[in-house]
């Protein structure tokens, strides 16, 4: 049973707006939000006095002093004055989970077209308040001193999963995942990362590839960004630029907070949310045509390829090994460059996801294109493996 046959309305993605990602110096945060919101209601071919509501996906995490941007969004038109407008923050899914508040609007009968944006300027503060921000998303971590950061915490995963599996080539196996992102960011023109890196860099420990924290080099780790996306949700096509895309399920799932409480190595509420994101849907993952999964680091996509059913628990390496997530294979991963190359400011980039699979489900991905796709997966999440969510698109 699809989400339409279950609430019995369409969700539909009816226009999006996508800014540069990267270090962004004479942007500011209202006016990356004003640039992409102003882009998705234009291509959704409405006026903005037809937002009937706003949600606004933002992590700050004392990253900086704005830590209110809500109205931010109504800068674009003084038709949007009084609409309500909500900031939605859950970690680095926050993108993703203002989107689903967005869809619960719609699906409630409560709006009929909301605006969904999601954005995070980063790249001025100094590296110790980004860590500091980004070690708030956990629960053992949050306060402390660090010197490796959250790079230190997906180490940490990645030495249980060398443990518990076998370590023995898991650094060239994450090496060839940053090496297929980083090709696949080149041909993305909102990437941070746009440079051909080659998998024997990204194997390497090198001057230019230091190790970060054991195992994780500089190119498993997603860089500290600045950016911004936005989309226009509705419940009946708008007569924008493109055809709309459907939201066919979702699925959010919450793990315990406390790294005790979890496996480090099953991301299993990872895994439930995309049960019922499938299950919502009523397809299965032969379905897909393409995934867009949160790589914060190469080894979050390789344990997404098994909480997906991609692969089975400790053989992820199965996928990249075997071409099956390349542009070309039976499931395509990334081929924005995922974090990893197109760049990671946190509360922008579930949102980010859900554009670019917009734009490959509607033939307008430009040199990213795939053939024809008609479905896809968004997967994003915040902390590790703590708050996820996953959304299955179709196209029209």
């Amino acid at each position: 049973m699809s989400l339409q046959e279950q609430f019995g309305r369409d969700v539909l993605l009816t226009g999006w707006g996508h800014s540069r990602f990267g270090k962004l110096a004479d942007e500011t945060l209202e006016s990356l939000i004003v640039q992409v919101a102003t882009e998705a209601i234009a291509g959704a071919g409405i006026e903005p006095g037809q937002i009937d509501e706003i949600y606004v996906g933002q992590f700050n995490s004392g990253m900086m002093p704005l830590a209110f941007p809500s109205s931010l969004a109504l800068q674009v038109s003084p038709d949007l004055a009084n609409v309500p407008a909500t900031r939605v923050e859950n970690a680095c899914a926050s993108g993703s989970a203002a989107f689903q508040q967005g869809t619960k609007s719609l699906l409630a009968g409560t709006a009929r077209t909301v605006l969904v944006i999601g954005a995070e300027k980063m790249t001025h503060a100094g590296a110790d308040v980004v860590g500091a921000g980004l070690l708030g998303a956990d629960y053992d971590m949050a306060g402390k001193a660090s010197t490796t950061g959250f790079t230190g915490l997906f180490a940490e995963v990645a030495k249980h999963y060398g443990k518990r599996y076998g370590d023995g080539n898991l650094g060239d196996v994450l090496g060839s995942i940053a090496a297929k992102n980083h090709r696949n960011g080149v041909d993305n023109p909102y990437a941070q990362l746009r440079k051909d890196l080659g998998e024997e860099f990204c194997r390497t420990v090198s001057d230019r590839n230091p190790m970060v924290a054991d195992p994780l080099r500089r190119t498993d780790c997603s860089p500290v960004s600045d950016g911004a996306a936005a989309v226009v949700l509705s419940v009946s096509p708008t007569g924008g630029a493109t055809a709309p895309v459907r939201l066919a399920g979702f699925g959010q799932a919450n793990d315990f907070f406390p790294a005790a409480r979890r496996d480090p190595t099953a991301f299993a509420a990872t895994r439930v949310s995309w049960q019922r994101a499938l299950g919502m849907a009523g397809v299965e993952l032969a379905d897909l045509d393409f995934a867009e999964v949160h790589d914060c680091f190469t080894i979050a996509e390789l344990l997404m390829y098994e909480a997906m059913g991609l692969t089975a628990p400790g053989q992820g390496a199965r996928a990249i090994d075997e071409g099956w997530v390349f542009k070309d294979g039976k499931l395509p991963v990334n081929v924005s460059g995922g974090l990893k190359a197109k760049g990671h400011p946190v509360g922008a980039t579930g949102v980010s996801q859900h554009v670019i699979s917009a734009m490959q489900l509607t033939g307008t991905a430009g040199g990213m294109q795939l053939a024809n796709p008609r479905r896809a997966a968004v997967q994003n999440m915040g902390g590790v493996g703590i708050a996820n969510y996953v959304s299955i698109l179709e196209a029209v």
